[in-house]
């Protein structure tokens, strides 16, 4: 038996068939995501809105907040938010499945608008850095304790040295919202990497990144600077088949998967923290207590300042896994849940 802090998902756009992105979620959804994502041993999680217009943004913001503030599970597992998008890179390729007539320059004004409407901040906001006046966003948000993230970016290694001075501290899922043909040497991945103040996220799926790959990132960056999240869509735990997210169709493939209908690019993913943690160990990747610590304490210590400049609480929570690491008991607070011969109670 391995006991482990709970897993904590930066990066979740959806679970267990719902779409967080939907702009209806309601209580009921939003507690059966949660409830899944237990099972999986994730106790804390930033539910993520992607890129979209200012209209939509605000009633996704709406829907999303009104949805856990509601729910049984909301309050101890989801702190606050993730804002990937929309000041992105438009670019093929760099954009992946946002859309890319709602990017915009980055604006002040309309994170701040986003901010007023929620009950639970938005702790973390990925953007391009190379885009016009990202460095100014990233130095006030960085200045009000939200994670500024890189991602989505063909930023070269000035423009990730800068961003960084700015107070970037993150790159979301290093390796992807990349395009098919780079530089061989001068590209985003090996400026982001060479950023030693930089964290990275990684999602672990064999997909998104080939092992050997993830092998390579994983010794550049370093273990202790690496974080696992799963970018999961609502095609997360559950069957394959045709999910939406974020007013798009997209296909959960018998391989695991995810894409728009007809297309080879990738549409989030249907990975589940656990499985990434088991993954590095069965690639050899990690050990043990390095991969759960990559998905677990080394996210949570990222978003400690975050909470606390929020006046927010680390949370308390617990894992018990077994010997093939599934989830065997977890706890947040005083919710409980045991797996496997015993029934769950709360």
């Amino acid at each position: 038996m391995t006991i482990s802090a709970g897993l904590v998902d930066l990066q979740v756009n959806g679970f267990a068939g719902i779409d967080f992105n939907s702009g209806t979620i309601t209580p009921a959804e939003m507690d059966h995501a949660l409830e899944a994502m237990l099972a999986t041993g994730v106790t804390t999680c930033l539910p993520t809105i992607i890129t979209a217009h200012p209209d939509e943004l605000e009633a996704r913001f709406l829907a999303l907040d009104a949805a856990i503030s509601g729910s049984r599970l909301g309050s101890a597992m989801c702190p606050g938010y993730h804002l990937e998008g929309p000041f992105l890179n438009p670019a093929p390729g760099h954009r992946g499945c946002h859309p890319p007539e709602a990017m915009t320059a980055a604006d002040p004004a309309l994170v701040a608008r986003l901010q007023g409407l929620v009950s639970r901040p938005i702790l973390m906001v990925t953007l391009a850095p190379e885009i016009d006046g990202a460095l100014a966003l990233t130095a006030t948000l960085a200045d009000q304790g939200v994670i500024v993230a890189l991602g989505h970016s063909a930023a070269d290694f000035a423009q990730v040295a800068a961003a960084t001075d700015a107070g970037a501290r993150l790159v979301t899922h290093l390796g992807n919202g990349m395009p098919q043909s780079m530089h061989k040497l001068e590209n985003p991945i090996f400026a982001q990497l060479a950023e030693d103040r930089l964290q990275a996220s990684f999602i672990a799926d064999g997909i998104h990144l080939h092992p050997k790959a993830l092998q390579s990132l994983l010794r550049a960056k370093g273990l202790a600077r690496s974080i696992l999240v799963t970018d999961a869509v609502a095609a997360a735990a559950a069957k394959p088949g045709r999910y939406r997210f974020a007013g798009m169709e997209i296909d959960r493939t018998p391989s695991g998967a995810v894409r728009l209908p007809g297309a080879t690019s990738l549409a989030g993913s249907a990975l589940c923290l656990d499985q990434a943690v088991r993954n590095l160990v069965a690639w050899g990747l990690a050990t043990v207590e390095e991969a759960l610590a990559m998905a677990s304490r080394t996210p949570l210590a990222l978003l400690a300042s975050a909470l606390a400049a929020y006046g927010l609480a680390e949370p308390e929570s617990e894992v018990e896994w077994s010997a093939d690491l599934a989830v065997r008991r977890i706890r947040i607070g005083p919710i409980e849940r045991r797996y496997g011969l015993d029934m769950a109670v709360s």
